[in-house]
């Protein structure tokens, strides 16, 4: 009996100590992966990690000055967190789960973007009802259903992609963006309808659409960019349009954030007025310093070098995400690679353009850097789906 009892206690560690050891085999192997050259790519979730940590950085000289600042840190700080843990989760799940999901997605973000037109505010700076509150943080459902349109554009593309300049096809694919298009109008959010249609733009470029069809998009968006002009705009928007070509007409009216702006640029110089010491941003004259105008501060703070850094770094970026595009193994991971680009490239181009009064003011976010908990989970989220395709782009041998 005692024999018995030895042979069952060793046989019973010897199955513990061999699933112990497949376990940590196969951990072991999975971290290998991920670092391998065909594993994730590395170098672009490195990039986002220091642009992400930058940012909480300059967040915390854009808010020293404004009451509770800790309260910003932290809630950037928690995004970036949740997003990151998000990304790295998404990158070990085989992207190809996303196109099974597609019809969730599109119910959930067309959904969200309803439900903000109706439990959803705004600010009255912009006119914009594009929030809804959970209490201890606000929501902003058009930064999720970005994603979700990058999910389900994709897995449309893909299932036509041999066939993608038939005139059906296309039409199919024109009311696939028009939809969230139309409802984000509603809101009335002009910059981020502008992101959507940049996205389509990019991921039709890449599925090979036809010169014909580009032509025409050319002509009709100069028809619905006047009639836009006369029957959709609101005075806000006008005015902030005529700001942009003349900010000293209305220096303390619509004029005031690009004057100001173009001062926080200008003051910096070479090198920077140094961290936190910047007179624009500390002195409170440079408004939505932490979230719109948040490369402003860089430019006063860090100067000419410290923006050259941070556009190098956010074109670093999106590079690397259309360079995933093109390794893709399928259209679908393509087409996910190259949304998630067009989606960066335009909040990187369009925010710094405003800041230096090259583009009209949308109130975009800088990508990574402004603050914003829904946008940086978002980033997040669409960064990790990237990377998921680029360590999935062969058979997976752990499957």
């Amino acid at each position: 009996m005692c024999a018995g009892v030895v042979f069952f206690c060793g046989e019973w560690y010897n199955q513990i100590n061999k699933t112990v050891r497949d376990k940590y085999s196969r951990g072991d192997f999975l971290i290998k992966r991920f670092f391998s050259e065909d594993g994730c790519d590395v170098r672009l979730l490195g990039a986002v990690i220091v642009a992400s940590v930058f940012g909480i950085i300059m967040i915390n000289s854009a808010v020293h000055e404004l009451s509770s600042p800790e309260r910003y840190i932290i809630v950037q700080s928690a995004a970036f967190i949740l997003g990151l843990a998000a990304a790295v989760i998404l990158a070990f799940i085989d992207y190809s789960v996303l196109y099974s999901l597609r019809h969730v997605a599109m119910g959930v973000g067309l959904g969200l973007l309803v439900l903000v037109l109706i439990l959803g505010f705004g600010r009255e700076d912009t006119g914009t009802q594009g929030w809804i509150s959970l209490g201890f943080v606000n929501l902003q459902p058009a930064e999720i259903a970005k994603v979700c349109f990058l999910v389900t554009l994709s897995a449309h593309i893909s299932k036509i992609r041999e066939d993608i300049n038939s005139l059906r096809n296309v039409c199919l694919l024109l009311l696939h963006t028009a939809v969230p298009v139309a409802l984000v109008l509603l809101q009335p959010d002009t910059g981020t309808a502008i992101v959507f249609i940049f996205m389509f733009a990019v991921m039709m470029f890449f599925a090979g659409i036809s010169a014909k069809y580009i032509v025409a998009a050319l002509a009709l968006g100069g028809v619905g960019a006047a009639g836009a002009w006369f029957f959709y705009l609101n005075d806000i928007q006008k005015a902030r349009f005529f700001s942009f070509l003349d900010p000293e007409s209305d220096p303390l009216g619509t004029g005031y954030h690009i004057i100001q702006s173009k001062i926080a640029v200008g003051s910096g110089q070479l090198f920077g007025t140094g961290y936190m010491q910047g007179t624009q941003t500390q002195m409170g004259y440079l408004p939505e310093k932490q979230t719109d105008f948040i490369f402003s501060v860089i430019c006063e703070e860090l100067g000419f070098m410290g923006a050259i850094a941070v556009i190098a770094l956010l074109f670093f970026i999106i590079c690397r995400v259309f360079i995933d595009a093109r390794r893709a193994k399928d259209t679908f991971g393509e087409m996910l690679c190259a949304g998630c680009g067009a989606m960066l490239l335009f909040h990187t181009i369009e925010n710094i353009g405003m800041c230096i009064n090259l583009l009209p003011i949308t109130g975009i976010p800088l990508p990574f850097f402004s603050y914003g908990g829904s946008n940086m989970i978002t980033s997040m989220v669409a960064i990790g789906i990237v990377c998921s395709v680029s360590m999935h782009r062969k058979t997976n041998s752990f499957d």
